[in-house]
């Protein structure tokens, strides 16, 4: 709470042309913040950027782009002065308009759709970005390999740790019997992006432009009452192949569903190659992301690193197990994803 009274709101605020009422927090941390804005002409969002001031101005050249393509992304309101932001001691604040509206569930056949299609536009609109010399972009264009790689070995170094230690907790044990399987499952999806469909995609989207949400989802769309669908945090905007936010979509849904289904899986496909088609070849990268155990490996990232401090022991446990099972899921649909992209 003292953190937060020390950020400088009414002096970034006095830098628009608005009426403030009321100033509320909705989440802070100290190298970024939410406010919610009460003006005379409503609500708006104020952001506290924990991007630098380059990353930054690559993120709104982004953003603009998307909107010039059709995208709806809470406008980004100027200062007085024609700004995009506003910089106080190094930090940058950013006020954009509230968009109304409720955030889609994949339970209903209808908005399930319109996530996915949503998705495909965004794809679709971020083609020929071309990143400002004089902004810092986020890339994870052609990476993968190499952090895909280093990831596995660094949970590879832990699971060896555990299996010469004579006691290392339930958790260990977990990790001792389940982390083969998965350590196997990354090596076949790696062996798969060191092929020609990884290389050619990449190449394809230095050529043509391409961005990524990162964390396309519904908590971060809002449908309006117009029907209308607006994309939220665009703070992680990064350059990469669209495999990426689908494999992250995909695991959301299914996480949600309990468990992986080729029925949804089949209906994600048929919806989003409606809007931004991809090649068999580049579904088939899609298949290697998947394989690659993501979540099983953030998950023992997460305990190993003990990331989250307000986990107590038994909290990992749960997570641990319950993103094991979910995984092992996979692997009939990983049997089936070709005939369902044929």
């Amino acid at each position: 709470m003292v953190a937060i009274s020390k950020e400088p709101l009414e002096y970034v605020l006095s830098k628009y042309n608005i009426d403030v009422i009321k100033i509320r927090n909705e989440s802070y941390k100290e190298k970024k913040g939410v406010w919610w804005v009460h003006t005379l002409d409503g609500f708006k969002v104020l952001k506290k950027i924990s991007n630098s001031e380059d990353t930054l101005k690559y993120i709104i050249s982004a953003v603009y782009h998307l909107c010039n393509n059709g995208i709806k992304i809470p406008a980004i309101n100027k200062t007085k002065d024609g700004g995009d932001y506003v910089k106080v001691d190094g930090c940058c604040y950013v006020l954009s308009d509230a968009a109304k509206g409720k955030n889609p569930s994949y339970k209903t056949d209808k908005e399930f759709k319109i996530v996915v299609t949503e998705l495909a536009k965004f794809h679709k609109a971020s083609e020929n970005f071309c990143p400002a010399p004089d902004t810092k972009p986020k890339v994870h264009l052609g990476k993968w390999i190499e952090e895909y790689s280093k990831r596995l070995e660094d949970m590879n170094n832990f699971y060896k740790r555990d299996l010469n230690k004579n006691q290392s907790g339930e958790i260990g044990e977990i990790i001792i019997k389940e982390f083969p399987f998965f350590y196997n499952r990354a090596k076949e999806a790696l062996t798969g992006l060191k092929g020609e469909e990884y290389k050619t995609w990449v190449e394809k989207v230095e050529k043509i432009g391409g961005l990524c949400h990162q964390d396309f989802a519904a908590g971060n769309l809002l449908l309006s009452p117009t029907g209308e669908v607006f994309i939220l945090d665009t703070d992680s905007l990064t350059v990469d192949i669209p495999a990426r936010d689908i494999r992250k979509l995909l695991n959301k849904i299914m996480r949600k569903n309990g468990k992986w289904c080729i029925e949804l899986l089949k209906s994600f496909i048929d919806t989003y190659q409606l809007t931004n088609p991809l090649s068999y070849s580049e579904w088939k990268v899609v298949k290697l992301d998947l394989m690659y155990p993501h979540l099983f490996l953030g998950a023992m990232n997460k305990y190993y690193y003990q990331r989250d401090k307000e986990w107590g022991y038994d909290k990992y446990l749960k997570k641990i197990k319950e993103i094991c099972d979910f995984e092992k899921t996979l692997s009939p649909v990983l049997n089936n994803f070709d005939l369902l992209i044929k």
